[in-house]
Order: C-alpha cells, then structure tokens, then sequence
C-alpha cells in the first residue's frame, strides 16, 4: 500500500510540473512584477505566485482580465498545443 501511495505522489508531482501558461513570462516581457499584475487585478500576491508556477491557472475569464492589464493577446498568455 505504500508502496501505491508514492507511486501516486510522484505521478501527482509530474503532472503538477505541466505548464499550461506563460503569465510569468509575458511579465518579465512586460517588464512587470507579479505584485503589480496582483495589485490591478484585487487579487492576494500568492494567486498571481501561483499562476507564474503553474501550479494553479486562472479561470478563463481572469485570463482575458490579465491580458487587458498586460496589454497583450489573450491567447499569448498561453502555452501552444502545436510547436
């Protein structure tokens, strides 16, 4: 049953590490910090934290407000499905 229990943590961690997002990114593009894009949008400085990690993403409506803070196009703050 351990044994079973860890597989599942490891398998959580990998599938934790996918990147579904690129706000970090288009920040440090932007020349801005993730406080400010918390301040704009009344939003705690540990959710925008946790967007750059990817380790939570904003809903889809969130995601066209920061694209308006960041002046850029929704779908940049992406991760592409095609290479």
């Amino acid at each position: 049953m351990k044994l079973l229990y860890v597989i599942f943590v490891l398998h959580h961690l990998k599938m934790s590490k996918t990147a579904y997002n690129r706000i970090k990114y288009v920040l440090a593009e932007k020349d801005k910090t993730s406080i400010y894009l918390a301040s704009e949008l009344k939003v705690a400085a540990e959710t925008v934290s946790s967007w750059c990690t990817n380790s939570s993403q904003p809903s889809i409506k969130r995601l066209f407000e920061i694209a308006k803070v960041l002046d850029v196009e929704v779908r940049s703050l992406l991760i592409s499905t095609k290479d």
